[in-house]
């Protein structure tokens, strides 16, 4: 703990990370004893008013030098470094593509040097696949974790998984992945079946398995699970495309309500695979 040195007008602060010079406000009795001086002597300049604050030593500029070299303020830098190396790769890549983004400027639109880049992602595939893990994979994940623990029904679970998926990806920057892989696939095959074993396989399986919760409760007709899956996919895929596609027109003349499009979609596929109540035999007349 450091200690602090009265000598009257000025004061010390010794600690072992941190020494720099304070001046604090002069007490009501120093100004009337200087106000008391010859007029010769120098004048004490007044405090400064709360609404103009003067500073008589650049002890802001001071702090903002030290604490970055402290060390619980580096640490948490460190800890907040790969988010912000992999959001910075997310906007260059679906801004500009795969092939055409540089690590020098996902480097410096993070704030870091290409150094520290290669530090975290020693090559632009590796950081490309820690984007779609961050971006898409855990929202997989997270899924999964959904349907196991969910009480209610197989439709009212679908319906949860799409709006949570829409809400983290759909409406997101990350939709934009979806898009660079169409594009550019044949450029980079080895990072097409990445995304393929990563973010298509679990997909589906996860919806797979939420189909087949629905059949197997009694809820749903019994129906192929895998045609079902791409029925359920096929929606958002488009939705995906169309918003990309028209974001850059200037007008457009069918617009599309994401949120209403969803729902709508949603309706669709469940009254279609929902069991649906036998009807009561007709009297005979």
């Amino acid at each position: 703990m450091g200690r602090l040195t009265d000598t009257g007008t000025r004061g010390y602060i010794t600690d072992p990370q941190v020494s720099y010079l304070t001046s604090p406000a002069p007490s009501p009795a120093l100004r009337t004893a200087l106000s008391r001086t010859p007029s010769s002597a120098p004048a004490m300049p007044a405090p400064a008013s709360p609404e103009a604050p003067e500073i008589a030593c650049p002890i802001a500029a001071a702090v903002a030098a030290i604490a970055p070299k402290l060390p619980g303020v580096r640490q948490r830098r460190k800890a907040a470094r790969p988010h912000e190396l992999l959001e910075a790769a997310l906007t260059l890549f679906v801004e500009k593509g795969l092939a055409a983004t540089r690590a020098e400027e996902v480097a410096k639109l993070a704030g870091v040097s290409k150094g520290t880049l290669y530090l975290y992602y020693p090559s632009k595939d590796e950081l490309f696949k820690a984007v779609v893990r961050a971006y898409l994979t855990q929202v997989i994940v997270e899924g999964e974790e959904l349907l196991d623990q969910f009480q209610g029904s197989t439709s009212e679970a679908l319906n949860q998984l799409a709006h949570t998926w829409w809400s983290r990806v759909g409406s997101s920057k990350a939709s934009g992945l979806l898009v660079l892989i169409m594009a550019e696939a044949r450029h980079f095959p080895e990072l097409a079946q990445f995304y393929v074993d990563e973010v298509v396989a679990p997909s589906h399986a996860l919806l797979a398995r939420a189909v087949q919760r629905g059949i197997d409760r009694g809820e749903f007709r019994a129906m192929d699970v895998t045609s079902v899956v791409h029925a359920l996919i096929a929606p958002v895929q488009f939705l995906i495309l169309y918003r990309q596609c028209t974001a850059v027109c200037t007008a457009n003349p069918v617009p599309l309500d994401p949120e209403r499009f969803m729902t709508t979609q949603i309706e669709l596929l469940l009254r279609g695979l929902e069991v649906r109540p036998a009807a009561p035999p007709q009297n005979e007349t």
